[in-house]
């Protein structure tokens, strides 16, 4: 922190960052939640004022959040042994009740507990709730995983209009009362298309994405849709990026602005992707326009 930050440098950084609360005022921005900035303390706290700062400006933020590592610890601690297929928890019956007790309950719980004490009005969620995201079966070799059939955006809607953050956690259930375990990256895609959101952040533990992933200083941050459609077919999107690139793409496809892969290692990444021309990652945007700064064409 710089203790010599004059009262006027104070000033000047605020009306430097007045167009882009002009620019977001009374948009819809979905952040995905997640990976290292979840895990490590210091950094959830910067998350957290970020997302108040943001909700205090005028922008209507939903906060959709997983938890992986968090219900790999609980099923741990009573004994189950974690198995993934394609990247995907294998969830039966008890690891689902579990995933409920842990994302629904105890991280859901904590984030609208930490973004009150930043100042914040929120309110946690399920995908459970007002039938928010009803789900199916999407393997049967992976239990109780879901893939969302409908997003119900009335409640998210409500709650913003009441002026709270929605907090979501991704458990999703069906028409039976049968509930499922469903990708964060997906859910937060899903109901950012349901919103109309002008942004989708999804919140990862790399720089974003590369063009060679042993190379740092090969991030592409601004690629266009048939771009990314064209890197996943070369094979220079694979692994684990696959997911969330095509989470980003059907984002596109369905209502969304732009997608961003965000840094979430870095201090206060949300701030820095939505208030500076730089960023903190790899923007997905429909159509590239002219080669200026990385944000600045029109919404």
């Amino acid at each position: 922190m710089n203790l010599n930050f004059s009262n006027a440098d104070r000033a000047e950084v605020l009306t430097q960052a007045l167009p882009y609360f002009k620019k977001y005022y009374g948009k819809t921005i979905v952040v995905k939640y997640g990976g290292n900035a979840m895990l490590n303390d210091a950094l959830q706290q910067q998350v957290m004022q970020d997302i108040v700062l943001l909700h205090l400006v005028g922008i209507r933020v939903v906060l959709v959040h997983g938890g992986g590592p968090e219900l790999t610890s609980m099923l741990k601690r009573v004994g189950k042994e974690s198995r993934f297929v394609n990247g995907l928890r294998v969830t039966d019956k008890e690891t689902v009740d579990i995933a409920q007790m842990v994302l629904a309950g105890k991280i859901n719980k904590t984030l609208v507990t930490y973004l009150e004490a930043q100042g914040g009005d929120a309110i946690g969620l399920s995908g459970m709730d007002g039938r928010m995201m009803t789900a199916k079966i999407k393997d049967p070799e992976l239990g109780y995983v879901g893939e969302i059939t409908k997003v119900n955006p009335a409640p998210i809607k409500d709650i913003l209009e009441k002026g709270y953050i929605p907090v979501v956690s991704s458990i999703g259930c069906d028409k039976d009362g049968n509930v499922y375990n469903i990708n964060a990256d997906t859910a937060a895609s899903r109901i950012a298309s349901a919103l109309h959101a002008q942004r989708l952040i999804l919140m990862t533990n790399i720089q974003g994405l590369m063009r060679d992933k042993d190379d740092p200083n090969s991030l592409m941050s601004l690629i266009e849709l048939s771009e990314a459609e064209a890197l996943i077919g070369s094979g220079v999107i694979s692994g684990g990026m696959i997911p969330k690139i095509e989470c980003c793409i059907s984002a596109l496809k369905n209502n969304v602005s732009k997608a961003i892969i965000l840094d979430g290692r870095i201090p206060h990444a949300v701030l820095i992707e939505l208030f500076t021309d730089s960023g903190a990652g790899t923007m997905l945007v429909k159509k590239k326009k002219a080669p200026k700064a990385k944000d600045s064409e029109e919404i």
